[in-house]
């Protein structure tokens, strides 16, 4: 359970959430989920063949002001809101099932906010017969002392390296502490994995690291692949994101896509870093691929097969 008063993610706000009090992820030590399904929209080595058995958690340990996932992550409009408590028993239900559906691992979409729980429902889920990679997809604003409890059971770990930008971090994601606390996450987690292990296309152990471009904010991206470069090369896999979609209503916020010539930057920053271990997404500016928690299928039924929803619990399942 997280400690009273919670210090669980680097903000340490202190509210006593085992009493029903929420702090800044907007959640009690209640877990709660808004969707899981087979994911298809996630990089070829999360997706494998079977699709990636994702599970979104309510709640989230930062503040982005042009967050996709907003109807769920967002303090101010996540209770009571899009997602429900779930407990132990539909927990390992709902992981289970994902599993039965083909998927290649169970990817734990914003968790940190609920990490002691959740570590001890995977547990469980491990001893009723979960047996596919777990994955940990986060934003990297966690302690280590949240990551330590997880050591032993996450195989692979997705976090994002946002910015390392301060000032940036302030007024995007509201922690000016980010680059801070997100790279000695990330550094614990590449010490916790080591080498990438692969089974077939599919990626069994190690870390992948997420960088979303900001359009408008080249220096910000520059920094970021130069700390990989510097740090994670030849240790981790680098997703480069472009798929920065103009939503929310944040101070200063981008209010375009990624230009064409932004993007043959990043691809010549890439060349001259030497970094080739990883993906760079395509340039396609689009609000398609956008999530929509009130609908069964929050996403596109060629992105994502439904398996449970807040609204509805399990689909199809027996």
């Amino acid at each position: 359970m997280p400690s009273s008063p919670c210090r669980l993610c680097p903000r340490s706000c202190g509210v006593d959430r085992r009493a029903g009090k929420r702090g800044f992820c907007g959640e009690t030590t209640d877990i709660r989920i808004a969707a899981a399904s087979l994911h298809r929209g996630e990089e070829p080595p999360i997706i494998g063949r079977g699709g990636s058995g994702t599970i979104f958690f309510t709640g989230c340990t930062l503040g982005c002001v042009f967050c996709q996932n907003r109807q769920i992550s967002q303090a101010s409009t996540n209770v009571g809101g899009m997602g429900r408590t779930v407990d132990r028993a539909e927990f390992i239900r709902i992981c289970l099932a994902l599993q039965t559906r083909g998927a290649e691992n169970i990817n734990l979409v914003t968790g940190s906010h609920c990490t002691p729980v959740l570590a001890d429902f995977l547990r469980s889920a491990r001893k009723e017969g979960l047996v596919i990679p777990l994955l940990w997809n986060s934003s990297a604003y966690e302690s280590l002392d949240a990551l330590e409890s997880l050591e032993d059971l996450v195989d692979v770990y997705l976090p994002d390296l946002k910015t390392l930008d301060p000032g940036l971090a302030d007024r995007f994601f509201q922690a000016p502490d980010y680059p801070e606390a997100a790279t000695k996450a990330i550094l614990h987690m590449l010490d916790c994995r080591g080498a990438l292990r692969w089974n077939g296309p599919s990626l069994v152990s190690g870390v992948m690291i997420r960088h979303l471009v900001l359009p408008g904010y080249p220096e910000s991206t520059r920094a970021v692949l130069q700390w990989f470069a510097d740090h994670c090369r030849g240790r981790a896999l680098l997703s480069l994101m472009t798929q920065y979609t103009p939503v929310g209503e944040g101070r200063d916020i981008p209010r375009r896509y990624v230009k064409a010539d932004e993007y043959d930057q990043l691809l010549e920053w890439l060349t001259e870093l030497k970094i080739d271990d990883g993906f760079c997404q395509e340039l396609v500016p689009d609000d398609s691929w956008l999530p929509d928690f009130e609908r069964i299928n929050p996403f596109s039924s060629a992105l994502s097969a439904p398996v449970w929803h807040w609204k509805t619990g399990l689909l199809g399942c027996h």
